[in-house]
Parts: structure tokens; sequence; C-alpha cells
């Protein structure tokens, strides 16, 4: 019939071809990318990995068809001249700009998911609006690792030559009534299955596929990051808000087992100047004196100042981050609110009143100060300073002297750390707070250092010394300064960096950060180790129970020094799903279900106890874990932070 002629078959096969190779590359793209990630993702053989490669298809599926959803509009619109040559090339150019700049996002994790360790979403660009080096970070990421570039136009390559392989025929249609009904027959049935593919399926019971999925067909939850994409996660995260209230339980229960709210009683005649060293990707793993127990084979330390100096302090080698990112460990650190699946410090909630170290502080007569190397504004940090309500902020700008100043980042640590130890106690009591940056990406020294420090086993090794020797240098001017005997030193990481031994290559251990609190003064009993769990969000209320701050605290962490004992409830996110570690289990959330029970010795999350075991601990801990997450929501949320 000619009826059935008008039929645009051809047209449709070639759509379909065109959409099939995406399909393929992005295949391409999920092997490269647990090539260079196989040391942190562990797969057990080639019948699990493509196991995990099939699984990857819907949220290949849902990315493809985000990217090229207006590609398959204009490939089956009925305007008469989709087949004559102008309009394919039209095609083509619209095609390979659209897919070549969202399978871009999947190369660029092959490097960047050994720092982030989780799939690129869209807090980067609350990250990137914080700096002006971006196109320097790009191209030294280019200079590092060339051949990422190389496979990248390689691959696109080859995807073009393979696209060219089927050209569609001029045909211009002879009954135009056919022509445009089985046009909008094909648009509809397209839609139908458009939106079916974006959801992850058809049915109205089920919410749109999304990053948790992913652990749906896991061993182990590192394993979702291969079964994801970049341009999936990416997409997926664009414009969202994880922030909701939500009722598990009642608020009794909270107020029996969560303790939001701590009173510590200690009496502080003189008070103590506070100083916090947060770390640029200070990871425990670099420094021996927290690896004593740990059995690692072979293992070297970093840090000999630091070693050196948590020999005469208070530590706490099973500490662990609240964040993966520099700003989740300032919140954490000063404020002791932790990042979940979405940052605190990037939604609409993080400008209210907040209690904090700092306000604390500023209460009890406290001159306080923020200090970073690097151009104000730089991380976020100089707004969200500003919110914790710092005095003052001491960065590049102040520091005033560019000849320091590393070329990417920030000046580095020697200087500025000498600058630090200078510029504070002007008027006392103080707590200042100073980030460093010189243990980071691109990990480059001063020159004038090169040969001084071992290169060690990655890149990370080499800067953690310079900043570990810049630490030490800072002490010689501090032990100088007539505030230096009443002063408590707090050393932490952000968040870890590269690693190197196997036992962080554990899921929990990405987490892991040293914990150090120092002090010339006797007085204050800091020194020892203590074994005991501990994070980034229990810093804030040990340093107001040391100044004798005797009011009530707002506070999901607890004081480590105090006779007061609460039970420690470990919180962090791997950018999918919460994180608990609570009396002897550990507990994964994905907001709505605990997905996850594991022995707390069990950091890598090898073996799910969720369907094997079910004992009033285990109950007690899954509604402890909501409990948790639900005073969280509701206190940033309603803005209750104060």
């Amino acid at each position: 019939m000619k009826f059935f002629k008008e039929f645009r078959k051809e047209e449709i096969l070639v759509l379909c071809y065109r959409l099939f190779l995406a399909f393929v590359f992005y295949q391409i793209a999920r092997l490269l990318f647990w090539f260079f990630n196989k040391d942190l993702i562990k797969v057990d053989s080639v019948a699990d990995y493509l196991s995990l490669a099939y699984h990857g298809i819907a949220f290949d599926t849902t990315a493809i068809l985000y990217v090229n959803a207006l590609f398959i509009l204009l490939s089956l619109i009925p305007i008469v001249i989709n087949t004559k040559n102008g309009y394919q090339k039209v095609l083509i150019w619209l095609y390979f700009i659209t897919n070549g700049i969202a399978y871009a996002m999947n190369f660029g994790d092959f490097i960047y998911y050994k720092f982030s360790q989780a799939r690129l979403t869209s807090a980067a660009f609350q990250v990137a609006k914080h700096e002006t080096n971006i196109l320097k970070v790009f191209t030294a990421s280019v200079i590092e690792h060339p051949f990422i570039i190389i496979w990248f136009v390689f691959l696109m390559a080859a995807w073009v030559f393979l696209y060219k392989r089927f050209k569609i025929n001029y045909k211009k249609p002879v009954k135009l009534i056919p022509y445009f009904i089985w046009s909008v027959v094909t648009l509809c049935i397209s839609a139908v299955l458009i939106v079916g593919g974006i959801r992850g399926d058809f049915k109205h019971s089920t919410r749109p596929i999304n990053l948790v999925d992913a652990n749906k067909f896991v061993k182990t939850p590192l394993q979702g990051n291969i079964v994801l994409n970049s341009t999936f996660s990416f997409f997926r995260t664009l414009g969202t808000n994880n922030f909701k209230e939500v009722h598990f339980v009642d608020e009794k229960f909270i107020d029996e087992n969560i303790n939001s709210y701590k009173t510590y009683e200690r009496q502080v005649q003189d008070k103590p100047n506070i100083v916090i060293f947060i770390v640029e990707s200070f990871g425990r793993e670099y420094s021996g004196a927290f690896n004593k127990d740990k059995n690692i084979k072979d293992y070297v330390s970093y840090t000999p100042f630091i070693d050196s100096l948590a020999n005469e302090s208070l530590i706490f080698p099973n500490t662990f981050a609240n964040g993966r990112q520099s700003i989740h460990g300032m919140s954490s650190i000063l404020a002791g609110i932790p990042s979940l699946t979405d940052a605190f410090t990037s939604s609409p909630y993080s400008n209210q009143k907040i209690q904090s170290i700092v306000s604390v502080c500023n209460d009890l007569g406290y001159d306080t100060s923020f200090y970073h190397g690097a151009p104000n504004g730089s991380m976020g940090f100089l707004g969200f300073g500003n919110i914790l309500g710092f005095k003052h902020y001491f960065g590049k700008d102040e520091y005033n002297h560019n000849e320091d100043f590393d070329g990417m980042w920030a000046i580095w640590d020697e200087p500025f750390l000498q600058y630090f130890a200078k510029n504070v106690g002007k008027s006392q009591p103080f707590m200042a707070t100073v980030f460093t940056a010189s243990s980071h990406h691109p990990f480059k020294i001063p020159a004038k250092y090169n040969g001084k420090f071992k290169k060690g086993k990655i890149d990370m090794h080499e800067p953690i010394q310079y900043t570990d020797y810049a630490i030490k240098e800072y002490f010689e001017i501090a032990k100088k300064q007539p505030w230096f005997k009443n002063t408590i030193f707090v050393f932490t990481g952000d968040h870890p960096n590269q690693i190197y031994y196997s036992e962080y290559e554990k899921a929990m251990n990405r987490f892991a950060v040293p914990l150090i609190f120092y002090s010339p003064n006797p007085e204050y009993q800091l020194k020892g180790v203590n074994n005991e769990l501990a994070q980034q969000i229990d810093i804030y209320p040990t340093l107001a129970d040391l100044i004798g701050y005797n009011k009530k605290i707002r506070s999901w962490g607890r004081s480590l020094v105090s006779e007061k004992k609460y039970q420690p409830l470990i919180v962090n996110s791997d950018g999918t799903s919460e994180q608990f570690i609570y009396g002897n289990y550990i507990y994964r959330f994905d907001g709505k279900n605990i997905i996850g029970i594991y022995d707390k010795n069990d950091l890598g999350f090898e073996n799910n106890l969720n369907d094997k075991i079910k004992s009033p601990e285990t109950e007690k801990g899954k509604q402890v874990a909501k409990a948790w997450y639900q005073d969280y929501m509701s206190r940033v949320i309603n803005r209750k932070l104060n």
C-alpha cells in the first residue's frame, strides 16, 4: 500500500544505529574508568565486571536520552527536508557537540575520582564558582595525564567514522498526509520510550532511577561507581535538593538517643588560645603516629614532624572525616555540621545563624580569625566564614606577596604559616583557624626544595612532607611567641587524598583522617592515645569543653575529653548513601531505608548483613540512624542550628 511507503523506515533505523553507537562508546568509557581506578574499585572476575556493565545500561540510557533529546526530535520531526544533505550536516554537528561534551565528563572522572571518591555531580559548580584558576587546573591535568586526552580524541574520531558509515539517502515524500501521520505516530512512540528510558522504567509506583539505584547490583558499594556514568550523575543532580523533612521516629526517641544538645561544666580561669590546623588532603594513611597498630606491610610515614608532635599530644587514631571536600571539612570541624548526599554548605539552608566554635569563642570574648593563602573567596571559605562569624579573614590579598604564590592555588604553606604565626595573638584570648593548601594537586613543592623530600610511592607523598616541614617551621616561630604556652592546637585533615596502602582503599577508610590535640600547657592534660571512634564534628564540642563554655552546645558530636560520655555515632556520606558507625555495626542509609549493615571492622563493606542479622542491637541501630537523619533534616530546614 502507498500509505505504508511513506513510513520513514531508513531514517528510523539510522537513528537507532546512531544512538546505539552512544551505548557502545559509553561502555568503552566505563571500562576505561574502571581500568584507571582498578586499585580503588575491586572487581573479582570478568563475569562480575560484565554484570556491572550490563546493569549500567539503564544509567547509560538515561544519560544518552538526556543528551540526545533534541537530536532525536530533529531527526524525527516531519519537515520534509530531513533527508537533505544540508539538514543531515546540521544533525551531525548537533550530535557530536552535545555527545562530545557529555562524553568528556566521563574522562574527567578517570582522574578525579581518585580525589573525590565519587562520580561527577552538579556540586562541581559550587566548587568551580569560587575559583579563578579553573583553566590552569585543567591545563595542568592535561599535561599530567596526556593519555586521557589521547583516548578521548581517538574514541571520538572512531565514533565519527562509525557514524558516517551509514548515511540517509535523500527521499522526498510523495504523499504528505501519510508522511505526517507516520511521523506523528513515530514521535509519540518515541516520546513514550524516551520518558521510560529517562525514568528507568514505566512503573508509576517507582521514582525515577537515581544514583543510589546503582547499589542494587553490586557486591560492595564502591562498585556502584562502575555502574554509573558521569553524565548521568551530573544531570541527575542538577537542580536537586535532597533536603526534605522526614518522620521515622517520635521526638522522644531523638531526645533520648541523638543528644543534639550537650552541656559541659569544666571550670577554666585563664582561657586558652585555640589554633586549628585544617591540613589540606591530610589522610590518616600518611602519618606513622596513626598507623602503629594497623599492621600495614612495609609501611612508611611521610610526616616526621607530625609524628614527633603526636608523641607529646592526645591523638585519636580512629578518626573519620564527615565530608568529601574541603568546604565540607570546614563546616564539620568548625560548626559540627556534616555533609550528606547533598552538601550543607551548597544548600539553600547554609545562610542561617549557626552555633559553632566561632560563635562560642565570640561569646567568650575571643578574637576570631580565619587564614587561607588562596585568593580571597576561594573554596567558599570567605562566605561561609562570614556566616560563622569570624571577625577577621586573612587570605592571599592580605598576605600581599605574590612572589610566594604557587601559581595554581595559594601561597606556599611555609611562608604563609610563618605569616600566620606572626600575625595572630595581637589580642588574647584568640581563636584562629588556618587552612593549608600545598598538599594538593598538582602535587608540587617550591623549586628550592626539589630533592629535599623523598618522592614516595604516589604523587601525594612529596607535598605532604613539604607541608609537614612547613608546620615544623611554623612551630619554630610560634613557640617564641608570648601566647604559645597557653594555647591548644588542633590538627586534622579536611579529607584524604591519594591512596597507596590497601588498608585505606576500604570504603570507610576513604574518610580516615588524623586528629591531634596538643598544648605545651600540661594543665590541659592533652597527652596519650585514645582508640575510641572519633570524627571531625567532635572537634567543636571538645574545644568548647576545654575553654570552659558552660552553656548549651548544639552539636551532634561530643567532647572527646569530658568525663560525661556519649556513645559515638560516626556520620558521613559517599555521595549516594549516608553511612553511620554505631555500636558494633556500620549502617548504610539511602534516605528512606537501611540498605546495608556491616560489622564495624568490615570497613570495605564486603559482607552485607542486612538480610542475615536481626537483633535488638541492629534494630535499634537502624532506628538511631534514621532518627539522626530526621533530626539533621529538621534542624537544617527549619533553621535550628543555633
